[in-house]
């Protein structure tokens, strides 16, 4: 690639992208592991199901032999009580046996830098960057954005470098891409391998995909590092975004309708430890 494509792709990527915001101040940034579940119970965490809100009465979120188990009996997510920023998260987990009942895939997700209030997107999540866990999606990352205290959206957004789809509708991220935002790029910023033709059917595979089988273990990490968010996938690279805003929040686990186990949950800082 010429300097000259170089310079022009990064001046055109700078005059798509809002200015991004800095840390927030009350957000913690990680100097040492922070092992935020502990295998034992939910200590540091609330719940939000769509039907009983801050209410969790039929457990959907458990420990079971020292698993996080989220059942998927319902709508909603297990939320950190505290907001970070600056980290590196480790997850890893499988899928359970229960699903929803339909064909489409095992679907749950990370959601990042969540702010501010609960169920302020369809009366379940709230504005985060989410880091998809669905078969074949794993890395993609979404924007959802819900409302402010005032029912106005809040604004919440990510850039990239991207590949388009042959329909020109969806993208995936590809390192030296065009720039693309989201929003007004529609929706949801692809992994880099994510299959064009996957069907999403339950328990099928992309042609190139790299999640574990179901029922063994898959290991995400997200890498925030102020206004950027990297991930990998047992290892590999899969997703890289720019200019994220928000760019700190609640770390959320969803529960979707499918039975999911997570075994390793922590944060670590951005510098050795």
């Amino acid at each position: 690639m010429s300097v000259r494509l170089v310079l022009c792709l990064f001046l055109l990527f700078a005059t798509l992208q809002p200015a991004a915001p800095a840390v927030a101040s009350d957000a913690i940034q990680p100097k040492q592991k922070i092992i935020l579940f502990n295998g034992t119970d939910l200590d540091g965490f609330t719940t939000w199901l769509r039907d009983t809100k801050t209410e969790d009465p039929r457990r959907v979120f458990r420990v079971t032999d020292g698993e996080l188990h989220i059942t998927g009996d319902g709508f909603g997510y297990l939320g950190t009580r505290e907001r970070y920023g600056d980290y590196r998260l480790v997850a890893e987990y499988r899928w359970g046996k229960k699903t929803d009942g339909g064909k489409f895939v095992r679907n749950s997700g990370i959601m990042l830098h969540s702010v501010p209030e609960d169920g302020t997107y369809q009366g379940v999540w709230t504005s985060s960057i989410e880091c998809q866990l669905a078969q074949g999606c794993v890395g993609d990352l979404i924007v959802i954005r819900g409302n402010d205290p005032s029912a106005n959206p809040f604004p919440v957004s990510v850039a990239a470098e991207v590949e388009v789809a042959p329909d020109g509708k969806r993208h995936r991220w590809k390192e030296g891409g065009p720039p693309k935002m989201f929003p007004p790029t529609r929706g949801q910023l692809w992994w880099s391998r994510h299959d064009w033709d996957f069907q999403e059917l339950i328990d099928t595979r992309g042609k190139d995909d790299v999640e574990s089988p179901v029922g063994e273990w898959t290991r995400v990490e997200c890498v925030c590092d102020g206004d950027r968010i990297e991930v990998t996938v047992n290892g590999h690279r899969v997703n890289r975004s720019e200019r994220v805003n928000p760019a700190a929040g609640r770390i959320l686990l969803q529960s979707e309708g499918f039975e999911l186990f997570i075994r390793k949950l922590e944060l670590h800082p951005l510098t050795p430890e």
